[in-house]
């Protein structure tokens, strides 16, 4: 059996969604210290041929605090009208938009201003709009000792869940060695993905972008194919 563990990330580039459809169990951490500076509150969209950052804010608090213990700043009802009306004049004629824009419309739109369950909440619906069948877990509801860290926090889940498999984004192939997986019983592999591309406005094409990105000019078989453009090591 197979497993992938990630953050929760805000509209995560396709990277993460070939990772989540290559797996049978995907953990989604929410007892995990919160980063100022990683994916979980931001992404990027194409914005007249380049990359534009679009980001929600969150209350001030200790930065000790989980992800699950984070909240949406009051300002986030007018972020998300402009983050909409931006994806809307970026994408308005991109060849998927009536398809697309309504989901991720309600994604954004979420009520819960927990940080942890509004990111989540869009996963699940981009999951399911993508027809990836993989089981979502959310860590803390994983019976086990929460307060390991690093390789060990992510050996003992891949034990609990009874993964035989891990796979982990090519970014930690110097963070985690094989061999010590293996002393556990499991394989690690690393996924790198492939050098994709897709017509965006025939433009110069803009790598690593939002899922959003794909979603605009991609039907969901294109995308099918996308999933399966990478290569384990």
């Amino acid at each position: 059996m197979k497993v992938g563990i990630m953050q929760p990330y805000f509209f995560p580039y396709i990277g993460y969604w070939q990772l989540i459809n290559s797996v049978d169990k995907f953990v989604v951490y929410d007892n995990i210290q919160f980063t100022k500076g990683g994916w979980i509150k931001r992404n990027r969209i194409l914005y007249d041929g380049k990359d534009k950052l679009f980001s929600l804010s969150i209350k001030k608090d200790s930065d000790y605090l989980d992800v699950r213990d984070r909240i949406l700043s009051d300002k986030c009802i007018e972020e998300r009208k402009k983050i909409l009306n931006n994806i809307k004049i970026a994408y308005k004629k991109a060849p998927q938009f009536e398809n697309a824009f309504p989901i991720i419309e309600k994604c954004i739109n979420f009520e819960n201003m927990n940080l942890f369950e509004y990111v989540y909440n869009s996963i699940i619906k981009i999951k399911e709009y993508l027809n990836i069948s993989t089981e979502i877990i959310i860590s803390s509801n994983i019976q086990m000792n929460h307060a390991l860290r690093n390789k060990y926090r992510v050996m003992e889940t891949c034990k609990v869940l009874g993964a035989d498999i891990y796979i982990n984004p090519i970014g930690g192939i110097d963070l985690y060695k094989k061999d010590e997986f293996s002393y556990n019983g499991i394989d690690l592999r690393f996924m790198r993905t492939n050098d994709l591309k897709y017509n965006q406005f025939n433009c110069e094409f803009v790598p690593n972008l939002s899922i959003i990105d794909v979603m605009m000019f991609n039907s969901i078989d294109e995308i099918k194919k996308l999933l399966g453009m990478y290569e384990l090591v």
